[in-house]
């Protein structure tokens, strides 16, 4: 369970489908570079920016990849705010939740450089921008995208791991090699229930 005492929190969501060890390493590096108490993986119950594009695994499975992706990460957490929630997954409905439940805490909202130039089309993108501060990462000193306008970011310099969750879903339905991208425990969990089986 996360730290109710955690003063400062980052906030990564996802549909992580699946999860990979590019997020792992953008979460820590976060973590250590702005010294935050925790970073939250939050699983999006339905990505409305996702789900009409292509079927998406059942938000359960993606949690319980989530959960065995960051067991053993200290100061990681799989978080299941959004599912609980039910319904569309909206970041601002998030950020107001975890500010109501922890009075005082500071939010750091993660997102990848790819995410960034693009939040302004976000639902409600005031309110995400006045609840957290908007942390941009880049991965291994390429600069990508940023925040529209004078829309205010803090960017972290990641590692560069050239891991997609696209390319993943393929490799797992074709039999290719993952054991270098993605944790033991996720492909534990993928096997388990026999997912990713046909290219999506």
């Amino acid at each position: 369970m996360p730290d109710e005492a955690a003063a400062r929190l980052g906030v990564l969501g996802g549909t992580f489908d699946p999860p990979h060890l590019g997020h792992l390493a953008a979460a820590l590096e976060v973590r250590a570079k702005l010294g935050l108490d925790e970073v939250l993986m939050v699983v999006a119950n339905d990505p409305w920016q996702k789900s009409p594009l292509r079927p998406v695994t059942p938000a359960e499975l993606r949690l319980a990849m989530v959960e065995a992706a960051v067991a053993g990460c200290r100061g990681l957490t799989a978080s299941s705010i959004e599912i609980d929630r039910g319904g569309e997954s909206l970041t601002a409905d998030t950020l107001a939740r975890l500010r109501a439940d922890r009075p005082g805490v500071e939010l750091f909202l993660v997102v990848g450089s790819d995410a960034a130039e693009g939040l302004d089309g976000w639902k409600r993108c005031e309110e995400v921008r006045a609840l957290a501060t908007t942390v941009v990462v880049d991965r291994g000193g390429r600069e990508g995208g940023r925040p529209p306008g004078d829309w205010p970011a803090v960017v972290v310099e990641a590692p560069r791991l050239e891991i997609s969750s696209r390319d993943l879903r393929a490799r797992f339905a074709e039999g290719r090699p993952v054991a270098a991208l993605v944790p033991p425990g996720v492909i534990e969990v993928v096997s388990a229930h026999g997912l990713y089986r046909s290219s999506p």
